[in-house]
């Protein structure tokens, strides 16, 4: 009988690559040496001459940050480790268990990290052992940056040139209007102000950008808006309701504003006292949305006359969020039909 006819009815064995940023081994200043190194020397995440940031990242920042950082991440570390992989893994065992009862052992499911542990080559390399033929790479970013996402595609891709039989390739570039997303957080913030009560305004925080690479033609600014606008809709939010902010700028240069932190130190003296913040762009809870929003940011609000803040946690492995992402990786694996 024909090889062809022998193979016709066998479903060739698909991967799903879930992508987060990545987090340190360990919050000790040699760990977050080693994370940060990998992390500021990303051509996609700061764009400067590399000879001149070669010089201040090895002859400053990572002679200086590393120490600073590290007693940030022993706040937030918990006794199972990372929150940010912590999380990302309790997401993984949920969709690989749907993507199971859906598909049994035709899908195969890991986590690769775009910085540190477990590392994209290195899921990649357990997706490529157990022989699949077809590869659907998803970067937990719903909103595209070349920060994020782009830089994603470059390490796959370059990882993938290592591969003698290259899998058929689906790439998600981001899933900023996905209404199974909105709607997920729209249940979180329901979920929260029911058993809270309401705020006087919800701010919804984005991590920043350079405002030059959105000049240059990145389109993360306007999907974040997008994203805080059908969010808002969902919620039945008025325009006084709620505001978009950006956080987590690094260095001397512009970044994308209004920034959180001034605008939450400016609300009081306009007569906002309480308010809530949720981070819509962070699909799990990490040192961002953990220690500089949660506690820092809070500091800074109340310090400044606030006199409620409420910190509403990321979607991380709820069951609505595990259903909207297990939906939008079905809706990319019937494109293969």
């Amino acid at each position: 009988m024909p090889e062809q006819m022998i193979n016709a009815g066998i479903k060739p064995k698909t991967g799903v690559l879930l992508v987060n940023l990545g987090t340190p081994d360990a919050p000790t200043p040699a760990a977050l040496r080693r994370y940060l190194a990998q992390f500021l020397s990303d051509p996609r995440v700061v764009e400067a001459p590399r000879w001149l940031w070669r010089l201040a990242l090895y002859g400053f920042i990572l002679r200086t940050r590393p120490r600073r950082s590290a007693h940030a991440y022993q706040s937030i570390w918990t006794p199972q480790g990372s929150p940010l992989l912590v999380n990302s893994e309790r997401q993984l065992q949920a969709i690989a268990a749907a993507l199971r009862q859906q598909h049994g052992g035709s899908v195969v499911c890991v986590l690769g990290m775009r910085y540190g542990n477990p590392s994209l080559p290195a899921a990649l390399r357990t997706l490529q052992d157990a022989g699949i033929e077809r590869l659907l790479v998803l970067p937990l970013y719903p909103q595209y940056s070349g920060t994020t996402t782009g830089s994603t595609f470059d390490a796959l891709s370059a990882e993938l040139q290592r591969w003698r039989r290259v899998p058929a390739l689906q790439f998600v570039d981001g899933y900023h209007d996905f209404e199974p997303y909105i709607e997920a957080m729209a249940a979180q913030l329901r979920r929260h102000f029911a058993e809270h009560g309401r705020v006087q305004k919800l701010l919804l925080s984005f991590h920043g950008i350079p405002a030059e690479y959105a000049a240059k033609g990145d389109p993360y600014p306007e999907q974040c808006r997008e994203t805080a606008r059908l969010l808002a809709r969902a919620l039945k939010l008025g325009e006084a309701d709620w505001q978009l902010v950006f956080q987590s700028r690094f260095g001397p240069r512009e970044w994308l504003q209004p920034y959180a932190d001034r605008t939450l130190r400016s609300l009081p003296q306009q007569g906002v006292k309480r308010v809530a913040v949720f981070c819509p762009g962070f699909a799990v809870d990490c040192l961002e949305t953990l220690e500089e929003m949660a506690v820092m940011n809070r500091k800074l609000f109340l310090e400044a006359g606030g006199e409620g803040f409420d910190y509403v946690p990321a979607l991380n492995a709820e069951a609505e969020h595990i259903a909207a992402l297990t939906a939008l990786i079905e809706q990319r694996l019937q494109g293969w039909g």
